[in-house]
């Protein structure tokens, strides 16, 4: 073992029951992951398995329903230990029984519910604390819950918990006086506007949740652990407005104080470990941090905490920093918590206490495997495809062996790489310039997208450790693509900037360029497309000090809501809004001279400044090698944006598809 982590990996207690190390997997729902009856699935379990295969203490799951009915949730959806018990504990018990061969323990968290953050389609019963409008869509309304609803609400919890203790599970989290979900919403007094015993004091608000923690402790006994998982601040200007890190707002929903305040209550009241974030639904970005925000960003919150209870206090929040991690260990926290670092790695703590931490694969705050398709998959990892199907789509060793060139260091051609590698095909790897990572080289220049530049190392790392032949600077053609004699060949050449003159005589500067350092900015930029590339080009030159306009033609930048997940597009908008920069959609360019851009826009013509114009437009798909060897008397294959431009995760996806494959 590495002697300089040591501390992650010394013994840690939540009550009674002692985990192997201070490294817990954070809770992250698995919607899709049950079966008929409501029990974890064969994925979900291998899902977990594989955790605690990597050497992570104590895994906490995802978020099981304790009661489908009152929200008529849709099935299958989320694992409920109350709709079949029996069923469910079958299920779970074999599953524990594996995850503890590995000296891991497990606890099973339990949900009542969305309340007003239903997803629409989700739920079909609308219910919350209050009469409150739906967080996504206010055309939907929630009703006011009846006492009795929430009495028989409470006993599931009851129920629930009896029914893991019986499956094997070393304890259960309850979730949540966090992120806004129903538990939170009756804890908060903007959405909780009730006059009898579970509204009005801060006591009355939060008697649902110590209602369920007394009940679960005289049902399964005093050393049965309960944790909490915790928001100790709302982090929200308004409905559906959260406030950034470092941001200047009044708290509308509950604030430090009153969250320290109610800590010591629920302590009080029986819990024995509280697990901590910040946030809610309308500052969703909080509770699921994008790329943009620093690392460690809940320290603060958890250091509070522990200063005011005596349990042990768990923290996530892009925590996988060793070195931050053991700073954290006593000052801010006592458990650290590792969510889609896990999605991405499961062999984090193992790579950890090892001291390999350049084989760590790295989270890069996407959203979109994970969170970003929840509506339509199961929970898994832009930059692990077998992430939630490891037995069904892990790989397996080629039948037959196989010299294959894979034209293109991008990351679709180092994943394809990667994988053939590993399935023990011989794989040379060819890229004309002297640099791996394509587009990701410019995309990953600004701060916030650090963890691209990680992924890139990572992969360079993974290259050298299975042996591919990487040969840089070395452009391939029909006419030399014979000297390789390979069995196979993977085109991924990526794709270029779309270039425009927007009414000029010059073309404008690409965004590429700017980031790359091949053309500077000046004190007035204007980046013509508001897409993503555009939008985060735009931050970060503000983030620079440089006055920025952004200019669309379609109605909403980023492509409108749901092309990004939910979360990274929030932040985005709001970081743009908060360094200032001018946005103008329904717009178009008319021309690009004398140091100005002149734009139609929805309130007629406008003129701006401009030293530099930027044209972030989109790219266009470079497949002309493809098209001059497809015809070849070997197979050749096409993939990555060479293909179709399109994001990180499926060039990931696809890559890896075919190498699986082949």
């Amino acid at each position: 073992m590495s002697t300089k982590f040591k501390e992650l990996f010394e013994p840690a207690y939540i009550g009674n029951v002692q985990i192997k190390n201070k490294l817990s997997m954070a809770p992250m729902g698995p919607v899709g992951y049950a079966d008929a009856l409501g029990a974890m699935n064969q994925r979900l379990q291998e899902y977990y398995v594989e955790r605690a295969k990597g050497g992570i203490g104590l895994i906490i799951t995802g978020i099981c329903s304790v009661d489908l009915e009152i929200e008529g949730l849709v099935k299958p959806g989320l694992p409920c230990p109350t709709q079949n018990p029996l069923a469910f504990i079958h299920e779970a018990y074999q599953m524990n029984e594996r995850i503890h061969a590995y000296g891991t323990k497990i606890f099973l968290q339990l949900t009542g519910g969305l309340g007003r953050s239903a997803l629409p389609g989700f739920a079909t019963k609308f219910i919350a604390p209050s009469e409150n409008e739906n967080r996504f869509d206010p055309r939907i309304k929630h009703r006011e819950m009846t006492i009795e609803e929430i009495k028989n609400l409470i006993q599931k919890f009851v129920m629930s918990a009896v029914v893991a203790k019986k499956a094997g599970f070393d304890g259960v989290e309850i979730h949540a006086v966090h992120e806004g979900y129903l538990l939170d919403q009756f804890a908060i007094a903007l959405f909780n506007r009730r006059t009898d015993e579970y509204g009005g004091s801060l006591e009355n608000r939060l008697r649902v949740a110590t209602d369920i923690v007394k009940g679960i402790k005289a049902a399964c006994g005093p050393d049965f652990p309960v944790s909490l998982r915790y928001s100790l601040k709302s982090c929200m200007k308004g409905i559906r407005r959260g406030g950034l890190p470092g941001e200047d707002y009044e708290e509308a929903g509950k604030d430090i104080e009153e969250g320290i305040e109610a800590a010591k209550i629920l302590v009080a009241a029986g819990y024995d470990a509280l697990n901590v974030d910040a946030g809610t639904y309308d500052s969703w970005y909080w509770n699921h941090p994008p790329m943009y925000f620093e690392d460690g960003m809940y320290r603060e919150f958890g250091r509070l905490v522990k200063q005011n209870v005596d349990v042990p206090v768990i923290l996530a929040g892009r925590m996988e920093n060793p070195e931050m991690a053991i700073e954290a260990l006593g000052d801010s926290c006592d458990i650290i918590g590792l969510g889609r670092q896990l999605l991405t790695d499961p062999y984090y703590p193992e790579k950890v206490r090892a001291g390999r931490l350049d084989e760590i694969r790295p989270c890069l705050g996407c959203h979109e495997g994970c969170l970003g398709r929840i509506s339509n998959a199961p929970v898994s990892c832009a930059v692990n495809p077998a992430c939630g199907r490891e037995k069904i789509y892990g790989l397996v060793p080629a039948n037959k062996k196989k010299h294959v060139l894979v034209i293109g260091g991008g990351i679709a051609g180092m994943e394809a790489a990667r994988v053939l590698a590993e399935r023990g095909h011989r794989v040379t790897l060819c890229e004309k310039s002297g640099s791996l990572g394509g587009n990701l080289i410019p995309g990953s220049v600004p701060h916030f997208k650090r963890y691209d530049r990680a992924l890139v190392k990572w992969y360079q790392r993974q290259l050298e450790l299975l042996n591919v032949e990487v040969k840089m600077n070395s452009e391939i053609t029909a006419e030399n693509i014979s000297n390789f004699k390979p069995d196979e060949i993977i085109t991924a050449t990526g794709s270029k900037p779309i270039q425009s003159k927007f009414g000029s005589e010059a073309f404008a500067t690409t965004a590429d360029d700017i980031l790359l350092g091949k053309a500077e900015a000046g004190k007035n930029v204007v980046v013509i497309g508001g897409g993503l590339v555009g939008c985060e080009t735009a931050l970060w030159l503000a983030q620079n000090g440089l006055k920025v306009t952004v200019v669309e033609m379609l109605k909403d930048i980023l492509g409108g809501h749901g092309a990004l997940p939910h979360m990274n597009h929030d932040m985005l908008v709001d970081l743009l809004a908060f360094h200032e920069v001018d946005i103008y959609t329904s717009s178009t360019v008319k021309s690009t001279e004398g140091g100005e851009v002149t734009v139609e826009t929805r309130e007629g013509e406008r003129s701006f400044p401009a030293d530099t114009v930027i044209s972030a437009i989109g790219y266009r798909e470079n497949h002309a090698l493809y098209d001059e060897l497809k015809d070849m008397d070997i197979p050749v294959h096409n993939i990555g944006d060479s293909q179709k431009v399109h994001n990180i995760m499926y060039s990931i996806w696809n890559s890896y598809e075919l190498a699986r494959e082949l």
